[in-house]
């Protein structure tokens, strides 16, 4: 049998056919025989279809799909398979199958050769997810769907893909259930197509039982609980036991600093990191982070290196919404070294759980926090069976070298605290020297890197820890592979990102980084608005930063009042970061004097309008001229920087004041961004992989502009076949325009409408489509379809001003129609 891999989250389809020994028995042996025939067939034309893996079969089937939205594709067509099979029976048997999906982790491997021959599956898979997948199916009434809570949603925010059958589903909620062997109970959703599923609740089982609250259960009950209630009284009055905590799944703590009462340097930062990792790795409690606390101590005046201790800890807790706090404590007692911690509750102080591991010598002290982690969890309510699946010993996620750790700690404090990103690199870079397989560092480096926009290095990074993927956590190997997916198409990243915030919802990072990839790649203002309001609380330390992403994806959606509310409030939680589009929200309200006081009181804004900020404000307030000497000022900085995306972007900017402005020689300056994109196309599509094609589509776009067919063919021509153009909406969106401008150029405006009428009926539609529906309406002499895409740039100056796709060249397309926009008659220029 070959090694088991590593665990892979998979959907899972578990299918049993309904009374199958009775057919047989009904039909007789030889047709029996045909009918199975029959369905052999089906299953392995819709396990093509769906892109299943068949594990195994009897009465029943198990496969494996990447997407719960193919096990569900998979599953809704095998039900009207077998109903179809039915009925071409000549005895009109009808056929039914009970059917359970769920989404979550497994181990799949193969076994060998000759176990097969000897009669093994060729594919074994095993996890706690197989289990719950068959307590699903058995629960199922004949012809019943029924999925997990993690797999409904999945399944759900997909189901467009279905076509207009999806749009027909039925989704109902059955409430939390009790299945036999699972300790914690679980959502049960059911989906079907009406006339062909039960959709009703199903029945209980022995196995299988609703989680009724007690004001739902019978009298008897509620006199039997009431007999219970007054002996645990009882016996609560005569024992006095400790006080409990009300901690609830996902509810957060703060871990105080750890004290540290060997007198053992060695062990001061690095136990208190070794704990927080440790602690991390529970789906069931979430810590908040480092950075959050400090941030809340210098909301409450205090410096950022104050020792949190238990009165602090517990205002901490209260002002950031969390349950309790934990007290970490090392120290000798009897000669052994003990790790202990204390749970408590933040209103009244006091230690509502207290949890203990002894060991022999400083080399026992990894095991002993394992071991005080995993009580930690158990007392705070999480099950036993998830506490042992998920806790990986620390120095298999982390490193067993305690002076590594120390390292890699205090390399944690300065990134955090002071920022120096040197101290903070050579104190990871002595962690990996110490231990080079220590993962966590180098995950932590891509971090550090990513967050100074060093993206090439984080890059790199990323992919040194995931080679080291044996000695990272399960939730931080997902992480990493999620990072590196950056780089592939939006789809296959999008899909990894849902499953991940299916295990981890709480991941605000992700969230965040989530909902920017949705307006940069997608131009889905609303999409990014939805995720990026889960991110909004107290727990995050970039909540701020948060707000005023909101604010542009309302700007986006001519929210103009709810973005000026967001982008105030997120100038009170302190953010003073890039602030642009604060600036440009109140320049579509005419207050260009506030406009600029607001940029310059940012960190990007400090010396006034620069480099692309710049082109953008003086191109919106119709001042071409000074746009233009900007640009120029910017392209002249991204050479002497050897910035091959801003060599290549204001060289854009540069282009689209000539040709759509007039500042300069329109052919020249295509010509020179023409040059510039070749000589760093390499290096910026290995950073930014859809960034040549797509600034190469806006050549063309500009190219036409000025009537020129060789530059537009020529742009199409070297983007044809592309897999950006496939992978990416944005760029596809942008070689539809294009293409619909030769059209146009070629004196076949109808084509073009016909082209991009379908493409403008999308929220995620660019500006530059309706510029385009403009362009060849005007070329066909239609003016109502004239009228009309002037009216919708004229009401939606707030898109123009946000919408940024991956290159974010069409910007300065969009400024210039913001300025034209008070001038119709130059909009289709």
């Amino acid at each position: 049998m070959q090694a088991s891999s590593a665990p892979q989250v998979r959907t899972l389809l578990l299918t049993d056919l309904v009374e199958s020994t009775h057919l047989v028995e009904r039909l007789g042996d030889a047709p029996a025989a045909a009918l199975f025939r029959a369905h052999d067939r089906l299953v392995l034309e819709l396990q093509q279809r769906w892109r299943g893996r068949l594990i195994d079969r009897s009465d029943g089937l198990l496969l494996l799909f990447e997407r719960p939205i193919d096990g569900l594709g998979f599953a809704l067509d095998y039900a009207r398979g077998l109903r179809d099979l039915g009925r071409e029976m000549q005895s009109k048997v009808p056929l039914q199958a009970r059917a359970g999906l769920h989404v979550g982790e497994v181990l799949v491997w193969e076994n060998s050769p000759e176990a097969v021959r000897q009669g093994a599956k060729s594919l074994e898979v095993e996890g706690l997810a197989k289990p719950l997948a068959g307590r699903l199916m058995a629960l199922a009434r004949p012809g019943q769907i029924l999925l997990s809570a993690t797999a409904e949603p999945l399944a759900h925010r997909a189901a467009r893909e279905l076509g207009e059958r999806g749009e027909l589903l039925v989704w109902k909620s059955y409430g939390r259930w009790r299945f036999k062997g699972i300790p914690e109970a679980q959502e049960v959703h059911e989906v079907g197509e009406p006339g062909l599923a039960p959709l009703r609740m199903p029945s209980h089982t022995p196995k299988a039982w609703r989680d009724l609250p007690l004001w739902r259960r019978p009298v008897a009950l509620a006199a039997e609980a009431m007999l219970v209630a007054g002996m645990a009284f009882g016996a609560w009055f005569l024992a006095q036991p400790k006080p409990a905590i009300a901690f609830n799944e996902r509810d957060w703590v703060v871990v105080g600093d750890l004290r540290n009462l060997t007198g053992d340097p060695r062990l001061e930062d690095a136990l208190e990191q070794a704990f927080r990792i440790s602690l991390e790795q529970s789906r069931y409690v979430n810590v908040v982070g480092e950075l959050k606390v400090r941030d809340t101590l210098q909301r409450m005046q205090r410096k950022p290196d104050t020792a949190v201790d238990r009165a602090l800890g517990s205002e901490i807790a209260l002002r950031d919404g969390a349950r309790a706090v934990l007290l970490p404590t090392v120290s000798e007692v009897g000669g052994r070294l003990r790790v202990s911690a204390e749970v408590i509750d933040p209103h009244t102080q006091t230690t509502v759980y207290a949890v203990s591991a002894d060991g022999k010598g400083v080399e026992s002290a990894l095991a002993s926090i394992d071991e005080v982690t995993d009580q930690l969890r158990g007392k705070l309510g999480e099950a036993l069976q998830n506490v042992q699946k998920t806790s990986v010993p620390l120095p298999n996620v982390a490193t067993p070298s305690l002076d590594a750790l120390k390292a890699f700690a205090v390399a944690r404090r300065v990134a955090n605290t002071t920022g120096d990103r040197d101290q903070a690199l050579g104190l990871y870079r002595r962690a990996l020297q110490l231990d080079p397989q220590f993962a966590l560092a180098h995950a932590d480096m891509a971090r550090l890197h990513a967050s100074l926009g060093e993206l090439a290095a984080a890059r790199d990074e990323w992919h040194k820890a995931q080679a080291l993927s044996q000695r990272l956590s399960p939730q931080e190997r997902q992480m990493v592979e999620l990072m590196l997916m950056q780089q592939d198409g939006p789809r296959d990243y999008f899909r990894k990102a849902e499953e991940y915030l299916a295990l981890y919802p709480d991941d605000f990072r992700t969230l965040g980084r989530l909902s920017t990839n949705q307006w940069h790649q997608n131009n889905d203002f609303r999409a990014a608005e939805m995720l990026v309001r889960r991110t909004l609380k107290p727990q995050y330390e970039r909540v701020s930063l948060s707000r005023y992403s909101l604010g542009t994806y309302l700007l986006g959606q001519e929210q103009y009042d709810a973005a000026l509310a967001e982008f105030r409030a997120s100038r009170a939680g302190g953010f003073s970061g890039w602030a642009e589009m604060y600036a440009r929200a109140l320049e579509l309200r005419g207050q260009f004097q506030e406009a600029d006081r607001v940029y310059r009181s940012s960190a990007a804004g400090r010396d006034g309008w620069q480099g692309e900020a710049s082109v953008m404000t003086w191109t919106i307030r119709r001042d071409p001229a000074r746009a233009a000497a900007a640009a120029q000022t910017w392209l002249a900085k991204a050479d002497t920087d050897g910035d091959p995306h801003e060599a290549v972007r204001s060289r854009a900017a540069v282009a689209t004041l000539a040709v759509l402005a007039g500042q300069g020689d329109g052919r020249q300056a295509l010509a020179q961004l023409a040059s510039a994109l070749e000589a760093n196309a390499a290096k910026a599509d290995a950073l930014y992989p859809p960034f040549s094609v797509e600034v190469r589509l806006f050549a063309g776009l500009l190219s036409a502009c000025l009537d020129d067919r060789a530059g537009v063919a020529d742009a199409l021509r070297r983007t044809e076949g592309s897999s950006i153009v496939r992978d990416y909406p944005t760029v596809a969106q942008l070689r539809q325009v294009v293409l619909a401008e030769q059209e146009r150029l070629a004196g076949k405006p109808q084509a073009a409408l016909a082209r991009l009428r379908p493409v403008a009926g999308r929220d995620t539609a660019l500006v530059a489509v309706h510029w385009a529906i403009l362009r060849a309406a005007q070329a066909g002499g239609d003016a109502s379809i004239v009228n009309q895409q002037r009216q919708w740039l004229a009401s939606h100056p707030g898109r123009l001003a946000t919408e940024s796709t991956t290159s974010e060249v069409l910007r300065f397309l969009n400024a210039t129609l913001m300025a034209d926009l008070a001038r119709p008659e130059a909009t289709a220029r």
